[in-house]
């Protein structure tokens, strides 16, 4: 794709290039093109798939291993007949090599996966007595099975998860040469292909279950909810909020990401379809490139973290951990707000340091007139909500939600045309609709699977507990140290077992982050509650804080550097330096970074934790509001106005004190902001020096 021109980067993308952009950064998205018949062959699949899907989460979902079968070999199918095997995908052409346009060796892949996939449901009835004492045929589907979603997952996603998946296999058969307390009694490959094949623990597993039983419907909903118009509701309505303010078109990113996110779940689609009007509107105001590039993106992968959806991450965390929809939506929500809450007020005082002006008048929609125009297209996501309150299944609530939408959409063709146009359109729109749900399902389904593998490693030789040991013995021996080094305090900073704890989380954060960085956020999510949350079980921490910890910090390597695939796609936008672009956008995401670590020490902030406390949830929110907003001025160089060196010194000090979970620790934190303020009172609500760049 060539480099926008100048003119370009401050007008609005058109939908083509909006396409291209999220294909050159979202490999899940690289659909080859497919010749007539084999096109229409094709969608006709999809179309089945979503036919199919819908129906079962409203009228019954049949035995899971069947469900998940079919689901996986129709996947499976169509992932080889739209990604191909190397490069930019090409133009279509026929052959005798190339029956319908498509090389005889994805054929042999697509019938092989369908094939494999369907064998387990076809001998589920003997599968009891095979379990155990595999027959060959038996191993033989199973591996070529594994070989199957190996390359799927490598077209769709790339190198990095199979490649960990390669790696699991070869420690559960090389057990006996790993060194230390990695070596285990190793297992031969029949003895791999049974528990991974043949099992629940594996492949066919809560992963591929969950994504058959409730992502792929949520992924359906989010793509019908956009196409009736719902997401430029959003963005209509940020800007009649929040774009007359200074910095105006920041804080509709901001917003107008934390709405639409909330439906889509995906941090670069997020940033190609807000970023396509705001990025161009920050520039024209003044922000510098990569600063708007960085906001969009920051504020994209909050989608991600924000219920209902929350990138589908919130379906997996009720079956892991057995807890009702609503006590993780519920969790979700202060930390979503604290992740926004720091965007919002570092593009606030960045525009304030610069003395950037909002919208005009001119420039922005009216709230009232925008919600009469558009309310009706707010009726699915009403649903999909009451029926989630309301305690039935979350694939139900889809099936709710997707009807409201389709029912939208025939209204709204109703109100425009003619009956019989009205009708024609509905029935297109709507095979359209389907059709590119089920194709946007198709990578995150291997990816699922591939996982199930490695889970499966784990289950079979205990791998993630052995990890475990590892981590908290090394991160003791790191406090015992630093709880020496500190002992000629006549305080205690922080007991050995809060430090312990600490560097358990530093080195957690750590491995999610790089997981992340090739990984998307729902496979890295299945792989950490695997291997990194059994280690701050060893710690005591519960099961819902490890998995929300581990979630954030897999979410955050969206924006950070080197594979910040989000802040490069809004880089694309903006023409900034991608580099640039995703350092801002790490620095933008702060409050995703620091919050994790506040609720670990103050589980009270996700509201729902055993032992609830007003008084730690208060002190606990209050302080990390508190740190962020400091923490945002010493990187802006700004509160009031320009700050001097010692002044940003004090202010990062402060802001760690502040977001630390402690009373004696924030107060400490109050009295170092306490002579920054004073300096600063006089020029509260002035424009003193604002605008100038030093």
């Amino acid at each position: 794709m060539a480099a926008p021109s100048e003119a370009e980067r401050t007008e609005a993308l058109t939908e083509q290039q909006m396409k291209e952009l999220e294909e050159r950064f979202d490999p899940e998205v690289r659909f080859r093109p497919l010749p007539p018949l084999l096109g229409w062959t094709a969608a006709g699949a999809l179309f089945i798939l979503s036919c199919y899907h819908y129906y079962t989460a409203g009228f019954g979902i049949p035995q899971a291993t069947t469900h998940r079968g079919l689901h996986l070999a129709f996947t499976l199918a169509l992932t080889f007949v739209f990604f191909a095997a190397w490069g930019q995908p090409r133009e279509p052409r026929s052959g005798l090599l190339r029956p319908l346009g498509l090389p005889l060796y994805d054929w042999l892949f697509a019938i092989a996966g369908a094939v494999t996939a369907l064998y387990v449901p076809w001998i589920f009835n003997d599968l009891a007595f095979r379990v155990g004492n595999p027959l060959p045929i038996d191993v033989f589907m199973g591996t070529v099975l594994i070989v199957v979603m190996l390359e799927a997952t490598r077209r769709a996603m790339g190198w990095p998860l199979p490649v960990i998946a390669i790696l699991f296999i070869a420690y559960a058969y090389f057990g006996r040469s790993m060194p230390g307390v990695l070596a285990h009694p190793g297992a031969s490959w029949d003895n791999i292909v049974n528990h991974l094949y043949l099992t629940s623990q594996g492949i066919y597993g809560t992963a591929l279950g969950v994504i058959s039983t409730y992502v792929f419907h949520f992924v359906l909903f989010g793509v019908l909810a956009t196409r009736i118009g719902l997401g430029q509701l959003f963005i209509d309505l940020a800007s009649a909020l929040a774009g007359r303010y200074s910095g105006g078109p920041a804080k509709v990113s901001v917003l107008s990401s934390a709405m639409l996110g909330s439906i889509s779940g995906s941090s670069i689609a997020n940033t190609v379809t807000t970023g396509s009007l705001t990025i161009p509107a920050m520039i024209r105001i003044g922000y510098p490139r990569h600063f708007a590039a960085a906001v969009e993106a920051a504020s994209s992968t909050g989608g991600q973290i924000t219920p209902p959806v929350m990138g589908a991450v919130a379906f997996l965390m009720i079956e892991y951990l057995g807890v009702p929809l609503t006590t993780i939506l519920t969790a979700a929500l202060v930390p979503a707000f604290m992740h926004f809450f720091g965007v919002l007020v570092q593009v606030h005082l960045e525009a304030r340091r610069r003395g950037l002006r909002g919208l005009t008048k001119d420039e922005l929609p009216v709230a009232w007139v925008v919600f009469k125009a558009g309310w009706l297209t707010t009726l699915p996501l009403f649903v999909l909500v009451a029926v989630l309150l309301s305690g039935k299944t979350p694939y139900l609530a889809a099936f709710w939600g997707i009807t409201s939408c389709l029912l939208v959409l025939v209204i709204q063709n109703l109100i425009r045309h003619d009956i019989r146009t009205a009708l024609s359109e509905s029935v297109r729109e709507t095979w359209d609709g389907l059709v590119v749900g089920a194709k946007y399902s198709l990578s995150v389904t291997a990816a699922a699977a591939l996982v199930g593998v490695v889970i499966g490693v784990v289950t079979l030789t205990g791998v993630g507990f052995k990890i475990a040991y590892m981590v908290t013995s090394i991160a003791a021996g790191w406090a015992q140290s630093v709880s020496a080094s500190l002992a000629f305090l006549p305080f205690e900073v922080l007991s050995v077992t809060a430090l312990t704890l600490l560097f358990t989380l530093i080195m957690t954060a750590v491995v999610c982050v790089l997981m992340g960085c090739g990984i998307p956020t729902t496979a890295n999510y299945l792989i950490m509650i695997a291997v990194a949350a059994p280690i701050l079980g060893l710690l005591g921490v519960e099961p819902l804080v490890a998995h929300f910890f581990v979630f954030y910090y897999g979410v955050l390597a969206d924006i950070t550097p080197p594979v910040a695939l989000a802040a490069y796609a809004a880089a694309g936008i903006a023409g900034a330096n991608a580099f640039k672009a995703g350092n801002t956008a790490f620095r933008l995401g702060m409050g995703k970074a620091l919050v994790p670590f506040v609720f670990v020490f103050s589980p009270s902030l996700l509201l729902v934790v055993e032992g609830f406390s007003w008084t730690e949830f208060l002190l606990a929110g209050t302080g990390a509001m508190a740190g962020i907003w400091m923490l945002s001025a010493a990187f802006a160089n700004w509160l009031f106005a320009p700050l001097r060196a010692y002044e940003r010194a004090l202010l990062i000090v402060a802001a760690i004190l502040l977001v630390a979970p402690d009373l004696y620790a924030t107060l400490v934190g109050v009295v170092l902001v306490a002579p920054v303020f004073l300096r600063q009172v006089p020029f509260i609500g002035g424009e003193a020096a604002a605008g100038k760049e030093r």
